[in-house]
């Protein structure tokens, strides 16, 4: 007797849904026509690696799709919220049908939440990836550092130093996502302020197969080397460090506050014109 094999369809997995308008309706698990299944407009995935895409399109033809992707109705159509991956081995391999959660979804920003804490939850994004899509959050559905670590489900520590990754040049942020350097790599780094000695220090790691605790060691080693500087006796009020601290949560970036006797100066880091550009669409919102 032939057993019946796991994920062929939508029927090997749930009952089949009564057709019509009630099986689309929210939080429903339908089986949807690829080709009404727009791109979602807000993917935070930057980079599809061809390997796990052929991997992930073998499985399916094995074993079709275990995991339904996320979308929301749109008029005759559905648009895409969690499951690029899947849905580009699927139409690679000429499928007609995906299962698909259909979940409401509202706005633009509920619509950006949503995709963004799915991909980062299921998707596996890279280190990179997954800080980009926390500054959009942070940036264009105005939540605090706090807030994306709740709804993320991380500590606020970890959505902090992925953030600071963002200060990085592009050179070493296309290491860090094709996985030449670690995320512990990356920290060491973000640590120095000269963007020259950064990517010297990277070539070193990625030509030589480098430890991060080498490069923990090289970077303090540069770091110790300093032109003398006088000793600077005053210090910053709480005050003033309490108002660096929330506008580096608000700018996603280093924000150094400079007082004279009387007035001073806000100092915002940037670290390449992508990053410039993104300070710029803040300040724009501020108007």
């Amino acid at each position: 007797m032939k057993t019946k094999r796991l994920g062929k369809g939508l029927n090997a997995l749930i009952p089949q849904q009564t057709a019509g308008e009630n099986a689309e309706s929210n939080g429903n698990l339908i089986e949807a026509e690829v080709s009404r299944v727009k791109a979602n407009p807000y993917q935070p995935r930057m980079d599809f690696d061809e390997t796990a895409l052929q991997e992930l399109k073998d499985s399916i033809r094995e074993k079709g799709v275990i995991q339904p992707i996320t979308v929301r109705r749109v008029n005759s159509h559905y648009e895409l919220i969690a499951g690029e991956r899947r849905l580009r081995a699927v139409v690679e391999l000429g499928l007609e049908k995906i299962p698909a959660y259909v979940v409401q979804v509202e706005t633009k920003e509920e619509m950006l939440e949503l995709a963004i804490i799915e991909n980062v939850q299921r998707e596996k994004l890279n280190p990179i990836e997954q800080a980009v899509a926390f500054q959009r959050l942070i940036d264009e559905c105005n939540l605090t550092q706090d807030e994306v670590a709740r709804k993320i489900g991380k500590d606020r520590t970890t959505i902090t130093n992925l953030l600071r990754l963002l200060r990085l040049p592009a050179e070493i942020q296309k290491s860090v996502k094709s996985g030449e350097l670690s995320v512990g790599h990356a920290r060491a780094l973000v640590s120095l302020e000269d963007t020259k000695v950064q990517r010297d220090l990277c070539r070193k790691v990625v030509r030589n197969g480098l430890s991060v605790r080498k490069l923990e060691k090289m970077v303090k080693e540069v770091s110790e080397v300093k032109p003398h500087q006088p000793v600077r006796t005053d210090k910053k009020s709480v005050f003033i460090s309490n108002i660096e601290e929330k506008l580096r949560d608000v700018f996603g970036t280093k924000v150094t506050i400079r007082s004279r006797r009387e007035g001073g100066s806000i100092e915002i880091d940037f670290y390449s014109p992508e990053d410039l550009n993104r300070l710029l669409e803040i300040f724009e919102k501020m108007k």
